[in-house]
């Protein structure tokens, strides 16, 4: 599958680079820039460290835990951005400035490839690719500094540094400025690079990773007539497919799939443990290594999954009396126990587990609910595991233990079955592939545009696409009740929201989503609680939290940096 090397590289900004990526290269000696850059194979390494740092906590490593912000999942500590969701954070947090040390490397090492890419013994055309490679990461890092903080400020590989560090305490571009500093970064990535990849370098940027990209910037932008002829080629490449099997899609196999236009790679094993901590932060103490989950599942989402008919579901109407009394939720969900084991069930068990079965099949191949099963590993061996609601349960039962006491939904997206046959061998790597941009996503990006431009029917018809995917099978939207109605503007809009809620859970797009909706401040005041009722925090949104500030020690050392409103 995927091979990794580490190298350490001196780079301008960074002393030291640890990167690692998808190349079977052996490590490199240390070495600075004037040293590197002797061939193909040096060039080569110099351009996966550009990669590597996608997989830092704080560039994407942790992107799946972004869905916090956006209302999919809920926590606890800093690992789920608790204290972002209740408005405790500041312009020191160190999380901030961790966001914008780590994307700022990323550009640096992708200024570096440019500043050093025509000093290699190679062919002018390995040139041309190397050069629209850095240039795809580069404009994908700014991307998501723009996203996060607004204006910033431009650094490309014309940067010299001096002693003084003069140079590099310049003041923030505009929006319209980063944008078009994005697109003509993109403009000559999609020029350059392949169409598709041999399977030995199978994650690295393509044509139309970066075409998806720029209708991406497009979008954000709200030019849709951009955004959608960018998408259009996307689609109309014919290189893309939605991958049969939803769930199969974040496990092995199914994230290599040709519906991945461009994702983390990611791997583990013994002496090659680079990858997210997806199995950390998001597995229960059932899960490899005895996991943390700090990021779990918000019941107001997992309300949200419709019924397989599409009507949308009601818990009340099921269990009368649930939305208000948290006597009624204990009653409906906890089981008893004794000596560590169940000694009784709750009398609705049943009924709970037919209502998973009859709604839409992503949301338990997403979530672990109460009373279905996983495959765990425990004591270094497998565990058939059962997900009980219920208080003083101990590992080694049989059962799932999740950390802190909490009792709500856990995430069965991205969590490691058993030991996934030897391949993970660290918990805080899991070797499962994270999507950065996906074929349904260019399709449901597509629909919001077609929408926006007035063809609510082309708009349904890319929706329905997505829904119709052999492994969920969801009623088209206008192909029947009244439940199913979309005609105007605002009614196809309100389904494409729901649809990349559910398909996209845990990826962490929701974020992102909700700010260029202008929707966050429906989040304001939400409490969120355990499944039984037991309340853990409220949530807070104002205007300003649409872009984080900008950090105060950027600011110290960088006089010429303003602060984003209200900071």
């Amino acid at each position: 599958m995927k091979k990794i090397y580490s190298i350490i590289l001196g780079l301008p900004l960074i002393l030291t680079l640890s990167g690692c990526y998808d190349l079977g290269r052996v490590p490199a000696d240390q070495m600075n820039a004037s040293q590197f850059y002797q061939n193909e194979e040096q060039t080569k390494e110099a351009m996966m460290a550009v990669y590597s740092n996608m997989q830092n906590d704080h560039a994407f490593g942790m992107h799946f835990a972004m869905d916090g912000l956006g209302g999919i999942s809920m926590g606890y500590g800093v690992y789920a951005y608790q204290n972002f969701q209740t408005g405790r954070y500041d312009v020191n947090n160190n999380w901030i400035l961790n966001k914008w040390t780590y994307l700022y490397e990323g550009v640096a090492r992708a200024n570096n490839v440019l500043q050093n890419v025509d000093k290699a013994n190679m062919s002018d055309d390995l040139k041309k690719q190397y050069k629209a490679e850095a240039k795809f990461m580069r404009a994908l890092y700014y991307f998501t500094l723009m996203d996060f903080f607004g204006e910033v400020p431009i650094y490309d590989e014309t940067l010299v540094i001096t002693d003084s560090y003069s140079d590099m305490k310049k003041p923030r571009n505009s929006m319209d400025e980063v944008r078009k500093f994005i697109l003509d970064d993109l403009t000559e990535a999609s020029n350059g690079l392949p169409e598709k990849w041999g399977k030995s370098d199978m994650g690295r940027a393509t044509k139309y990773a970066a075409v998806a990209l720029m209708g991406k910037v497009y979008l954000y932008a709200k030019n849709y007539t951009k955004a959608s002829e960018n998408f259009k080629k996307v689609i109309d490449s014919k290189l893309y497919a939605l991958y049969d099997d939803y769930a199969g899609l974040f496990k092995p196999g199914g994230d290599e799939s040709s519906e991945m236009i461009f994702a983390v790679q990611n791997m583990g094993g013994v002496g090659t443990d680079h990858g997210m901590p997806m199995a950390f932060y998001m597995g229960s103490r059932e899960t490899f290594g005895s996991c943390w989950n700090n990021v779990m599942v918000s019941p107001y989402f997992v309300d949200s999954y419709e019924y397989k008919t599409g009507e949308p579901f009601d818990m009340e109407k099921l269990f009368p009396g649930i939305t208000k009394d948290n006597k009624v939720k204990i009653a409906t969900f906890r089981a008893t126990l004794k000596d560590g084991k169940v000694v009784k069930y709750p009398a609705a068990k049943d009924k709970l587990l037919e209502m998973y079965k009859q709604r839409d099949p992503r949301m338990m191949a997403t979530v672990i609910l109460p009373y279905t099963r996983y495959a765990g590993w425990y004591a270094n061996a497998p565990e058939d595991c059962e997900f009980i609601i219920a208080t003083g349960i101990n590992s080694g039962n049989g059962y799932i233990r999740p950390n802190q006491n909490y009792e709500t939904y856990l995430w069965r997206k991205f969590v490691p079955e058993g030991n996934m046959g030897g391949a993970i061998n660290n918990r805080q790597h899991t070797p499962i592939n994270f999507p950065l941009i996906r074929y349904a996503d260019v399709l449901l990006m597509q629909a919001e545009c077609l929408n926006e431009l007035g063809q609510q029917d082309e708009a349904v018809k890319l929706i329905n696409e997505v829904r119709n995917r052999p492994s969920v099978k969801m009623p088209g939207i206008n192909s029947g009740p009244d439940y199913l109605k979309a005609t105007t503007k605002e009614e196809v809009f309100k389904r494409i929201r729901h649809e990349r809620a559910v398909e996209f859970a845990g990826e962490g797009l929701s974020f992102s989503d909700m700010k260029r909706w202008k929707t966050l401040e429906e989040l304001d005041g939400r409490k969120e609680s355990d499944i039984t009722g037991k309340y853990r925090y409220t949530r807070s949104v104002k205007s300003r939290d649409y872009l984080w500030p900008i950090p105060g020690p950027e600011r110290e050392k960088n006089s010429a940096l303003t602060q984003n409103p209200d900071w």
